[in-house]
């Protein structure tokens, strides 16, 4: 395990109007209706094992399905030629806001404009669930471009907080031993 500091960034939209699409791909979207698990579990690895999502791995299939299950939790995917490039999961918060929990795109989709299309089509997407308020977080361990990506969409910063985290020395990635795109701030692949 190695102890790191991890830069919490916080964003914001206020109104549909601060939308600064990107361009379209030939990505497709769809919303995944049907809570299956099994499929938002491989989404979840293959999406950010490489950034060390790691606080549902130890979920169990009925954990993920009482999840999925829920009203408030909406989960889309974006497709590629057939093939699942990424996804975003939306979560209608208790203050009718509308929150952005994961997003991202699997690595052999990374660097070819699909992750602004879709977050592009992720914002529109909340603004359908809400009127009031988009937010969504990210970290310093997240994907390089995350965060200018965010703000490129015109998600504004609100807050940032510093936490210390016990990471593994490397990412549990989708599966153990498998490479990240890009090299992380500390030196592991």
């Amino acid at each position: 395990m190695a102890r790191l500091e991890v830069t919490t960034t916080y964003l914001e939209m206020l109104a549909v109007e601060q939308l600064n699409p990107s361009l379209p791909t030939e990505l497709t979207l769809m919303e995944a209706v049907v809570p299956c698990p099994e499929f938002q579990r491989f989404l979840y690895t293959a999406v950010g094992g490489s950034w060390y999502w790691m606080d549902r791995l130890r979920w169990t299939y009925q954990q993920w399905l009482d999840y999925l299950s829920q009203d408030a939790v909406r989960i889309w995917v974006g497709y590629v030629k057939g093939g699942p490039a990424g996804y975003f999961e939306i979560s209608q918060q208790p203050d009718r806001s509308a929150k952005i929990e994961y997003f991202g795109l699997l690595p052999q989709f990374i660097g070819q404009g699909h992750g602004g299309y879709l977050l592009t089509l992720a914002l529109k997407t909340a603004w359908e669930l809400t009127s009031s308020r988009v937010w969504v977080h990210t970290n310093s361990i997240d994907g390089p471009h995350a965060l200018k990506n965010y703000q490129a969409r015109g998600l504004v910063i609100y807050d940032r907080q510093k936490h210390l985290f016990d990471l593994p020395q490397s990412s549990p990635g989708p599966w153990p031993g498998a490479r990240s795109p890009y090299r992380n701030s500390y030196g592991s692949r």
